[in-house]
């Protein structure tokens, strides 16, 4: 059987860009061939021009027409061959996209696994108690601020006739301190002396005249 269809081949598989560039070097080959062949043609053709009619020039025709033919046939291969190198290369851009693919949705899976990790050690409920407690903190701290802003000296509903009643014996007060001030500032000396037999001191008129009739 091996004889037959022979062994099975032992080596790697050959790969798709490995392939596409055998077939490339196929393509450069042929190319070679059809520019050795429309050198042969052009090389009949000018024989043929400058030749008389005869049998040597029906044999150069028909020779000519055998090259053209063999032209043809690896015109036609290469054109098989360049469909080929195509088609394998559309594969080749599919399976690199498939390989991008799979590149991100292995990173998606892997974010995945990791913002499942994260999330699942977030207690929603905990998160509401903490906003809570830290809006009663708040509004336990708006209290605190307003208790400490408080006036004392004045309270809110004051009567009016009470304050200009305050108001009129403090103005006395003040009155009688000045008058008070004033008197202690002179000199014990300059004060008018005043016996202490006199229930009241003497007008100074009335003074004058009693030293008069003295």
């Amino acid at each position: 059987m091996n004889r037959l269809f022979g062994s099975k081949p032992t080596g790697p598989k050959p790969s798709l860009n490995g392939a596409i560039k055998n077939l490339d070097e196929r393509v450069d080959s042929l190319d070679v061939k059809i520019a050795k062949l429309n050198a042969e043609l052009s090389a009949i053709q000018q024989r043929v021009a400058n030749m008389r009619d005869g049998p040597g020039k029906t044999a150069l025709k028909k020779k000519a027409l055998n090259v053209l033919q063999r032209r043809k046939q690896i015109e036609a291969q290469k054109d098989q061959i360049q469909a080929q190198s195509w088609n394998m290369e559309q594969a080749s851009m599919m399976q690199d996209n498939l390989k991008n693919v799979m590149v991100t949705v292995d990173a998606l899976k892997t974010t995945n696994k990791e913002l499942k990790k994260q999330y699942g050690k977030i207690n929603i409920d905990k998160i509401e108690q903490l906003q809570d407690e830290m809006a009663d903190l708040m509004e336990l701290g708006n209290e605190i601020n307003e208790s400490i802003s408080r006036s004392y000296d004045i309270p809110d509903d004051v009567d009016e006739e009470e304050l200009d009643a305050e108001f009129e014996a403090l103005a006395g007060e003040m009155e009688l301190e000045h008058d008070m001030a004033g008197l202690e500032g002179v000199p014990s000396y300059l004060q008018p002396e005043v016996p202490e037999f006199v229930d009241a001191p003497v007008e100074e008129g009335k003074g004058k005249e009693a030293e008069k009739v003295l």
